[in-house]
């Protein structure tokens, strides 16, 4: 048995002080600080966090490599590998997502995700699946490679619903109404729309069908008008569907970020990464699949200027929206722990520091630095 101490608690919403958080692979007590000179706290394992935050553990829905590891890679080491590194920016759990490619390599990635879903890896747990296409519109790839999307089917997704947490779709490409009914109704997997140019019109469509998130909000989606409100219209003015944000201060100008605050609140914002492989590696030019991706001064692209995914760390982007915003430390951690976990319905067990609730836990200084990163009550990580 654990204890963290001489530290500050996020719990909730409030801010603990004088507070001791006891735990194994759950989170057994909060209890106060004084107590740890009594006899039945005798045999815990105390952890000076000397000031520091103790935090709920980052969740990262949106995350396809990181450092030269790829999620695609069919290789259980690599994902072992990527999981380990990851540890050192609190992220405490993440969907492995794949990238749209030929079938056979999906496949291939989703056998090797599956392998290693909840297993402790000594780094980050690795909660399942994110499928970033195929099933996504021609006309709007970004950085995913056209020639491999294909029409949705519902028949092939049957094989992967023990471990796709989410999907990524066009809602208005032929089938896809009908294939989102089917997931919403006989899965517990969460459609996101994005890589998308419906209209705004469609986009409801998409939403009344079961569309309850939107993929790297702003990117890959057809944009705000006054007379065409686009998907990008949709989803502000739809209660139910969250909003994936990629707070680089790149894919999304920070002067947008009060606005989204403003429209979507706090509970339907998620702060995800997109992280690619390249990201953390010294600039320069890396292959993905068949394609050449160049990363420079932060931003990662195609040869024609087009974004691939990001380099952004997960506490990096807590750092750059609080910056941005009036959002409280509770605030903008909620949108890396306890929303992604209400997205994809696993909060009763992660995303919070709730007695009983898995014992994921990072410590952060004042500016989101991680000094100690717990995955379920085991110590991956310290500074």
């Amino acid at each position: 048995m654990n204890c963290l101490y001489n530290g500050s608690i996020l719990y909730k919403d409030q801010i603990l002080e004088g507070k001791a958080l006891v735990f194994d692979a759950k989170i057994r007590e909060i209890i106060d600080q004084h107590q740890l000179s009594n006899d039945a706290y005798a045999h815990l394992n105390k952890i000076d966090v000397e000031g520091n935050l103790i935090s709920p553990g980052l969740m990262d829905i949106h995350f396809h490599g990181y450092q030269g590891y790829d999620v695609m890679s069919s290789d259980p080491q690599e994902l072992i590998s990527l999981a380990q590194k990851i540890t050192k920016n609190g992220v405490t759990s993440l969907l492995a997502t794949t990238n749209t490619a030929p079938l056979p390599s999906i496949e291939s990635a989703l056998n090797t995700i599956r392998k290693l879903k909840n297993k402790n890896t000594e780094g980050a747990e690795i909660l399942g699946a994110h499928l970033e296409g195929p099933f996504l519109s021609p006309l709007v790839p970004g950085a995913q490679d056209p020639k491999f999307i294909v029409p949705p089917s519902f028949e092939w997704l049957k094989s992967y619903t023990d471990m796709v947490y989410m999907i990524t779709i066009a809602p208005e490409v032929p089938g896809a109404l009908s294939f989102i009914q089917q997931v919403c109704s006989k899965t517990n997997i969460t459609v996101s729309m994005g890589h998308t140019n419906a209209t705004y019109e469609e986009a409801l469509l998409g939403i009344e069908a079961g569309v309850s998130h939107a993929t790297h909000f702003f990117n890959a989606m057809t944009s705000l008008h006054h007379r065409k409100p686009g998907v990008v219209g949709a989803v502000l003015t739809s209660d139910n569907v969250k909003c994936e944000l990629i707070a680089d201060t790149i894919h999304v100008h920070p002067g947008l970020y009060p606005l989204l605050l403003k429209t979507k609140g706090i509970e339907n914002l998620v702060l995800v990464t997109d992280c690619v492989p390249p990201a953390g590696l010294p600039d320069g030019k890396y292959q993905k699949g068949d394609r050449w991706i160049e990363t420079k001064d932060g931003q990662i692209r195609l040869p024609d200027g087009t974004l691939s995914g990001s380099s952004l760390l997960l506490n990096q982007g807590l750092k750059n929206f609080q910056k941005h915003t009036n959002c409280s430390i509770p605030e903008v951690i909620q949108m890396a722990s306890l929303n992604p976990a209400k997205t994809i319905g696993l909060d009763n067990k992660k995303g919070s520091l709730e007695i009983g609730k898995d014992a994921d836990i990072a410590v952060f200084d004042i500016n989101f630095n991680a000094i100690l990163t717990v995955v379920n009550g085991n110590v991956v990580y310290k500074k």
